[in-house]
């Protein structure tokens, strides 16, 4: 009896320690959370695209079956839009994916309407918006991953190492698809080496990447190929662009903050 007793207690044990774990929350093998770049310096045309991009990427057979080849063959998206210190602007909040369907649903929603650009660019508010709000939702992930797109430094709120660094301290990967495409005003508020400041300044955590975008015709390319890179739960092939973060000496991870003081006499107001 006393060997009954303790096998028992030995098979409900893990089952009460993952109750305590998830607290209540919808296990998922990942949040991901996609912090979209819709400052001034994007056109109408530029914000439009990166909406039907992410539709268009979500809908694709490759993107489903990604999301399929987890243990719980399930994830938990949102998708925020974001520009200056504090301006946020959520478009879809975290819903759980687990059929072509819900995909589906979940890119209507982006095309159904275009809001307006906003002003600045923070991407240190960006993934500090990032942080609480996987934080706050009711899902718990084996992982959780950041995706922030911008085509431009930080030139507001927190010195983007400084955000950057308590985003990783949590657990949380961050990867980056800087834009590159030198449309609009953002040829006015670009830098060169958009990628390098991407790789050296903004992702971090284990296996965290970056995809540029060189042209806006192959976006959805690039976001298709991202959002499988995240969900796939097995290692990806010998080419994915996964990057070890080194800092190079090179990359002035205060360039945008520079740039805004020139241009405008002040330091980030």
């Amino acid at each position: 009896m006393r060997y009954l007793l303790c096998l028992l207690a030995l098979l409900t044990a893990p089952a009460a320690h993952a109750q305590d774990w998830t607290d209540g929350k919808t296990e998922v093998d990942l949040e991901l959370i996609l912090m979209v770049d819709v400052s001034r310096s994007m056109s109408p045309r530029e914000l439009e695209i990166q909406r039907r991009g992410y539709a268009e990427a979500l809908n694709s057979d490759e993107v489903f079956e990604a999301m399929q080849s987890g243990l719980l063959l399930r994830v938990a998206l949102s998708y925020v839009e974001w520009a200056g210190w504090g301006a946020q602007r959520i478009i879809v909040d975290w819903r759980l994916l687990e059929t072509r369907e819900d995909l589906a649903a979940f890119s209507e929603t982006l095309t159904s309407s275009f809001n307006p650009s906003l002003r600045r660019t923070s991407i240190s508010g960006a993934l500090l918006h990032a942080r609480d709000s996987l934080e706050d939702n009711e899902f718990m992930g084996l992982r959780q991953v950041v995706d922030v797109s911008g085509d431009g430094p930080n030139n507001q709120g927190w010195e983007v190492l400084r955000a950057r660094d308590e985003v990783i301290a949590e657990g949380i990967v961050i990867n980056g698809l800087p834009l590159m495409t030198r449309e609009g005003m953002g040829a006015n508020w670009n830098i060169d080496d958009l990628d390098a400041y991407y790789r050296d300044c903004v992702i971090g955590g284990p296996g965290s990447f970056v995809i540029p975008v060189w042209d806006w015709d192959d976006f959805a390319a690039a976001v298709r190929r991202k959002l499988v890179l995240e969900m796939v739960s097995r290692p990806g092939p010998p080419d994915a662009p996964r990057i070890e973060k080194v800092v190079e000496d090179s990359t002035d991870c205060l360039v945008g903050e520079k740039m805004w003081r020139e241009r405008n006499g002040a330091w980030m107001p």
